[in-house]
């Protein structure tokens, strides 16, 4: 660990950031912490950045000294309508790499519209808790790899919970499946933490327009509805149109963005 003390600026009386502890640094103001930086691995291998501190400088002094100690790329994310933040991270050398908007889903389904949806013929939907854990890993593998060959998995809404080195689901008990009589052609992510959240709904590119997209939502959504959740959340890229017209197809209503940064 390297606790060597980081001065920027000439004045005697500058702010020193001091690296704390394995990718942590405090900003110290005469050994008050006026500020705290932190960098963490994201499940894709990814390492982000974040930074806490009130005043400009602090924040600029902060950012010079985790820069000058961590490997490119590096990136962060920040709430659109926060400017302030946006313009820090801006200043300090990071530009916009993509926009995800945060959608609130209605569950019941007499507003989404999904009360008569059903799989089509040959389909059943295996509900979440239930699902053959091999077969599982096998449908997400294939989807994975078939969106890495077009679009690029960093099109998908980004990946925040922790899971082993490797290891692409998080929690099997978490995943509904879309299942034909061999085989899993489409899942969805519902996990509840603060509230509901849809962190992924994929389909085989085989199977797709089947409506197997939306069957999927369908008994989400109503499980969640009589489970007593008036509402999920989701997050959508910018660039998804299918999946922006999915959920807005149902009622689901933007709310607010965040912006990906990289520098």
């Amino acid at each position: 660990m390297n606790t060597k003390p980081f001065r920027s600026g000439l004045s005697e009386n500058a702010v020193m950031v001091t690296r704390v502890a394995d990718r942590q640094w405090h900003a110290l103001d005469d050994d008050l912490v006026v500020g705290r930086g932190h960098a963490q691995h994201r499940p894709d291998g990814r390492l982000f950045v974040s930074i806490d501190a009130w005043h400009d400088a602090t924040f600029d002094r902060l950012a010079e000294a985790m820069l000058a100690q961590l490997p490119a790329p590096l990136y962060t994310v920040v709430d659109e309508a926060d400017v302030e933040l946006t313009a820090r991270w801006r200043r300090a050398g990071f530009t916009i790499r993509r926009r995800e908007w945060e959608y609130v889903v209605p569950t019941d389904p007499r507003v989404t519209g999904l009360d008569a949806v059903l799989p089509p013929s040959g389909v059943t939907i295996v509900p979440a808790g239930q699902a053959d854990e091999s077969l599982l890993r096998a449908v997400d593998r294939a989807i994975r790899d078939e969106v890495e060959a077009t679009v690029g998995w960093q099109s998908m809404p980004a990946e925040v919970i922790p899971r082993p080195e490797g290891d692409t689901i998080v929690d099997p008990s978490k995943y509904a499946v879309a299942a034909s009589a061999d085989r899993y052609l489409g899942l969805i992510r519902v996990v509840t933490v603060n509230r509901p959240r849809i962190g992924l709904v994929a389909v085989r590119a085989g199977e797709q327009r089947r409506g197997i997209a939306r069957a999927l939502p369908a008994h989400a959504l109503g499980t969640l509805h009589r489970a007593g959740s008036a509402a999920a959340w989701t997050e959508v890229h910018e660039a998804n149109q299918a999946a922006s017209a999915l959920f807005e197809g149902i009622g689901a209503r933007p709310m607010s963005s965040n912006l990906e940064l990289v520098r």
